[in-house]
């Protein structure tokens, strides 16, 4: 990345799917985009939770917020829940899906993040999504 090499490391890059607007658009006609954000102060672990989510949201909280992240944020699922989705891959999903539940975000020696993906037993929330519009399945934050 040609920004990378000038300015250095970034210190937050985000990629994300979100609207229509943008002009960059994936294989499978949705839309994204990639941000690299140079903070004057250093990021530190704990305070990655306060601007970036990995998890299914409180639907009591914000009903809205839940939602939208249960209709286009949480992957799959795939695996054993559905062995016939597209990610699949000799049996396998392609994209690394269930990530593994951590109750800290946690930074890596390479500087990518482990964002925290809490179970229900340390106050991470489930919904229930239908799987090919029929079986209703329970997912947690590994999705």
């Amino acid at each position: 990345m040609t920004y990378v090499r000038k300015f250095v490391r970034p210190d937050l890059f985000i990629t994300f799917t979100c609207n229509p607007e943008y002009v960059e658009w994936q294989k499978r006609d949705l839309p994204h985009c990639h941000i690299l954000l140079w903070l004057q102060t250093k990021i530190q672990p704990d305070e990655i939770d306060k601007i970036i989510s990995a998890e299914i949201s409180n639907k009591d909280r914000d009903p809205i917020l839940n939602e939208i992240v249960c209709k286009n944020m949480i992957h799959g699922p795939c695996g054993k829940l559905n062995i016939r989705s597209p990610c699949m891959n000799n049996g396998k999903c392609s994209k690394k899906y269930p990530h593994k539940l951590v109750k800290d975000t946690q930074t890596g020696d390479d500087g990518y993040p482990t964002y925290r993906r809490r179970s229900s037993d340390d106050g991470g929330y489930t919904a229930i999504l239908k799987v090919r519009g029929q079986t209703e399945i329970v997912v947690d934050n590994r999705w």
